[in-house]
């Protein structure tokens, strides 16, 4: 009996929290629902009484509480807003298992202004150019717009510049900052933000940082994305083909 208690009040606990979002966002009045057949009831016991038994337990219901499908349309039309996606976001994470950790992440993506993307270009440095450096960063916000974007010069001497896939050359070097000062501005930016990128665990790398797991999205590991784009969901896919399936566009050409 005494195990039982303690569930149903862990229970009972995880359906407050989901509770207490809830009105917070407007979605559940804080006073539960109406009285009926003209009876009045003191304020707050009403929420009380819609969570109790006949026999006293306490129940994880509420008819005041909308279904998923009342709360937001299966998907977003292109033209929504960036407000509109963000809270379309974080009314989809409110809905998971209720864990407060869910809780806890939906306040992350309430705004667009909480979303970075990276891309970085790495040259060869150290034995036969086999170690990759940082030598350029670019960071865009939620519209595209370019917030950061400047040439690193790397730790130890240039040996591959792979200009063919980085576009770095050696004149770019010329006006390139320090890697320490880089790095302190890029994780500046990047600090408690969503961010965005394509193998993003090499741009990670390259400039020796690691992100919360939680806070970063890899388009080339998105099954949503693979399927979209008519491939395969466990097929390594790259952000060309990315690019020409879902935005039409052809890149690193």
């Amino acid at each position: 009996p005494q195990g039982r208690s303690k569930k149903k009040s862990r229970k009972h606990q995880r359906f407050m929290e989901r509770r207490a979002v809830l009105e917070q966002k407007g979605l559940l009045s804080p006073h539960g629902r109406p009285p009926m057949d003209g009876q009045t009831t003191e304020p707050g016991l009403e929420a009380h009484t819609a969570l109790t038994k006949t026999n006293g337990t306490t129940a994880p219901h509420c008819d005041n509480v909308p279904k998923p499908k009342q709360v937001m349309s299966a998907s977003l039309s292109p033209s929504a807003s960036p407000d509109s996606i963000a809270r379309h976001h974080s009314v989809l994470l409110s809905q998971g298992n209720g864990s407060s950790k869910r809780v806890r992440t939906s306040s992350l993506v309430l705004r667009p202004g909480k979303y970075v993307a990276i891309d970085c270009e790495m040259v060869g440095t150290g034995p036969q150019g086999r170690l990759s450096e940082l030598a350029r960063c670019s960071v865009v916000n939620y519209e595209g717009d370019v917030i950061y974007d400047k040439y690193v010069r790397p730790e130890l001497p240039i040996v591959d510049y792979r200009t063919r896939w980085s576009g770095i050359t050696k004149q770019h070097m010329k006006n390139a900052i320090p890697f320490t000062a880089a790095q302190a501005e890029i994780l500046k930016i990047l600090k408690d933000k969503i961010v965005v990128g394509h193998a993003i665990h090499n741009d990670f790398q390259a400039l020796k940082y690691f992100h919360p797991k939680d806070r970063t999205r890899d388009t080339s590991q998105s099954p949503v994305l693979k399927q979209r784009a008519g491939l395969p969901v466990k097929a390594n896919v790259s952000l060309k083909n990315l690019a020409r399936h879902l935005l039409h566009k052809k890149i690193q050409v």
